[in-house]
């Protein structure tokens, strides 16, 4: 028996100086992301340091997937900036605390289990439209305050750093795994920078990473009908778009671990961080997929490289920062780089030409929509969509019908394929009750009513056969039809043959 609660996985085999170094290397990539990610939201710094602190400590300890970073996202930023110009921080906090309540309704109800439904290749417009979004990020730092873009030495330093950096982490696991390649990467650019006083954009020319311990604090909104109007539909974007990303960050990393995350208690885990988050003076946020990936291509797999990362994050904040805002922006830019290029899957170009025309405008429309609105809630629900619609598309074409007469002159329709929304025209095509003799079978052995259209197209083809003066059986109709039929009986009115009791497998999810 599964225990109600369990933390961490005893049995589990951690290699703690890899973990360690690990949560090291992901702290030092947290804080000018944070930083960049709360200046969006048109918030103050320390705001998306306390997220990351408040989010990424509770997450890494109770969360469904062990080696998971999450933190404050662009993801989240792009949802309240609007909110934040508008009505203030105050709204921002009680908003996300909103938000965590519906994230753990969701984990409550088993809603996670849903983000099986995602199909692969909205899974490859996610992850490559993210790769493209991660890079892009990037290019901020190659330009100057006024937002012109850098030239002459100040650009060839800027690119020099970068490509050593991306060298160093490319060439070094060649060498030795005995430290993640991100992190020496990161101490060797900081030490050549130091060393030899090289002009370069560093952390503490983005803003000031100093400050204390998360302060608690009660968002200052009235307590009223109007402020939940002005708060829940951000706070519904916030959650769907946290869940999403977390969701399928978590199928990614299980992918590339071989192992299996608990979506469900992911979302728990992530509304219990948001809901801290909003009272610690954090921003919000979810998974975040590039520090994520640093992680596990570092080598972690237990919970314990996430905690050090969000201790170490705060311990930066609070004592180290003069140290940490010397880091040459350069380091940072370049192990983002090799996380982008990690991100996409280089094997997906591969298949144009190999996969289905409409797994391919799948892939692609996904990844447009992540890097042209940077909103991946609507990216992902866009390609399901277009997904479901192709399913439905190629299932209705699928329904036929076998005919025959019998001896005693009765005719049968063998009807294969699923009677649903999208098969009823063609299914209602082949029939002909005026050609036809006077006792019909539609027999369902091979078939099932799927949903009320179906229901309807029954009782149509019913009326049309006693319009006729014919009499219509319907056999071997499944228990789950039979039952759709018997909840309907005061719309249809139709003949069932009565057979043996047919089981329907049902697959029983998490």
């Amino acid at each position: 028996m599964r225990p109600t609660i369990k933390l961490f996985d005893l049995s589990q085999r951690v290699d703690h100086r890899t973990e360690v170094l690990s949560g090291l290397t992901v702290a030092l990539a947290l804080i000018p992301e944070a930083v960049a990610f709360a200046l969006i939201a048109g918030l103050s710094p320390l705001t998306g340091l306390y997220a990351a602190f408040v989010v990424g400590l509770v997450t890494s300890i109770f969360g469904g997937r062990p080696g998971m970073i999450s933190g404050a996202t662009g993801a989240i930023a792009v949802v309240i900036v609007a909110l934040a110009a508008r009505h203030g921080v105050e709204y921002v906090f009680a908003t996300v605390v909103l938000a965590g309540i519906i994230q753990i309704l969701a984990g409550v109800l088993r809603l996670g289990k849903f983000i099986r439904l995602v199909p692969h290749p909205v899974m490859f417009g996610f992850v490559n439209g993210l790769a493209i979004v991660i890079f892009m990020a990037q290019l901020d730092q190659f330009k100057t305050a006024d937002g012109t873009w850098l030239s002459g030495l100040p650009l060839g330093t800027m690119l020099g750093l970068v490509i050593l950096t991306m060298l160093i982490i490319w060439g070094l696991p060649k060498l030795t795994k005995a430290i993640p390649a991100s992190l020496a990467a990161i101490l060797v650019i900081t030490g050549l920078v130091l060393g030899l006083n090289i002009d370069t954009r560093s952390v503490g020319d983005i803003a000031s990473v100093s400050g204390g311990f998360p302060p608690f604090h009660i968002a200052a909104v009235p307590f009223s009908l109007e402020t939940l109007t002005i708060i829940l539909p951000y706070a519904v974007i916030v959650a769907g778009v946290g869940l999403i990303e977390s969701l399928l960050t978590l199928n990614l990393l299980d992918e590339i671990t071989g192992t299996r995350g608990r979506s469900n208690k992911e979302c728990v885990a992530q509304g219990t961080a948001n809901i801290l988050s909003g009272l610690f003076s954090g921003m919000g946020g979810c998974a975040m997929i590039g520090q994520s990936l640093i992680n596990v291509s570092s080598g972690a797999r237990a919970r314990l490289s996430g905690i050090v990362a969000a201790v170490m994050l705060l311990v930066f904040v609070m004592f180290a920062a003069p140290m940490i805002e010397q880091l040459p922006m350069a380091a940072l830019v370049g192990v983002m780089f090799m996380v982008a290029i990690g991100t996409f899957e280089w094997a997906s170009l591969k298949s144009f030409g190999r996969m289905p025309l409409h797994d391919v405008i799948v892939m692609v429309v996904v990844a447009g929509i992540t890097v042209l609105f940077h909103n991946l809630a609507i990216a992902v629900l866009v390609g399901v969509i277009i997904s479901a619609l192709v399913f439905a598309w190629e299932n209705a074409k699928r329904i036929r019908a076998r005919k025959y007469v019998d001896e005693a002159g009765i005719k049968h329709y063998e009807i294969f394929g699923p009677l649903f929304f999208g098969s009823v025209q063609a299914f209602n095509e082949k029939f002909e009750p005026s050609q036809d003799p006077d006792e019909v079978i539609i027999d369902f052995a091979e078939s099932r009513v799927a949903d009320m259209s179906g229901i309807e197209a029954l009782n149509r083809i019913t009326e049309r056969y006693r319009g006729a003066g014919k009499k219509l059986h319907l056999r071997h109709l499944s228990a789950d039809c039979r039952e759709l039929l018997r909840n309907a009986g005061d719309v249809i009115d139709v003949n069932i043959i009565e057979d043996p009791s047919y089981k329907v497998v049902v697959d029983k999810l998490d």
